[in-house]
């Protein structure tokens, strides 16, 4: 199989809002089918429960998939994928992640939490990652101690063995710290900036990293 794990420094850094505009690159030269295995913090509207990240990732997709194969275990409660399960009775483990996350096509998977948050009953975000043996794309909020959380998770995917396509550091707000150089200088790691203002610069760079 293959294709890209998309993971990062923790929640809230904008791994979904990176990974569709992956996809949405990726997709101009290839079908591209997506996978979101497990959501916690889904929303009921209209009697229907709703995944946020998957439903996102859908319609970034070229690849016209059930949501319910995009996603294949949801949850309402707002923890972590191992606690959620647990919380609903759901025995989930590493070996159902993995084929939930099968696909014929190119696929970009992404995680929950961070690279090292519990994602099902004993199983961790990295060791979704090493199962599948997908490259990496690591997305780290661009803000001060950006380089330390970046230099953390590289380390520990090093540690994994797991190669690393790149780390995108996504500037959701513009500053003048500079992370990407400093994270390029004490890391092997190739290091794009995404930033509202420079989107045509980052298309540009991922595809020489990518494509």
């Amino acid at each position: 199989m293959k294709g890209l794990f998309i993971s990062g420094s923790g929640t809230e850094v904008g791994k979904t809002f990176i990974a569709e505009r992956l996809v949405r690159l990726l997709s101009k030269t290839k079908s591209v089918a997506v996978r979101k295995p497990i959501e916690s913090d889904c929303k009921i509207i209209d009697e229907q429960l709703v995944t946020k990240d998957a439903v996102a990732l859908q319609k970034a997709s070229n690849v016209a998939e059930d949501i319910n194969r995009i996603c294949g275990y949801q949850f309402t409660q707002c923890c972590s994928g191992e606690s959620a399960s647990s919380a609903s009775g759901a025995i989930i483990g590493l070996t159902d992640l993995v084929k939930a996350c099968q696909s014929a096509h190119y696929v970009v998977v992404e995680g929950a939490g961070g690279l090292l948050s519990p994602i099902a009953q004993g199983t961790l975000n990295i060791d979704l990652a090493t199962a599948l043996q997908l490259p990496l794309i690591l997305v780290v909020k661009d803000e001060l101690g950006a380089v330390n959380q970046a230099l953390l998770v590289i380390k520990t995917a090093e540690q994994y063995k797991l190669e690393i396509a790149c780390v995108v550091l996504n500037q959701i707000k513009g500053n003048i710290l500079d992370n990407a150089s400093a994270i390029r200088r004490y890391s092997n790691c190739k290091v794009v900036v995404y930033n509202d203002e420079a989107t045509d610069l980052f298309e540009q760079q991922i595809s020489q990293i990518l494509i």
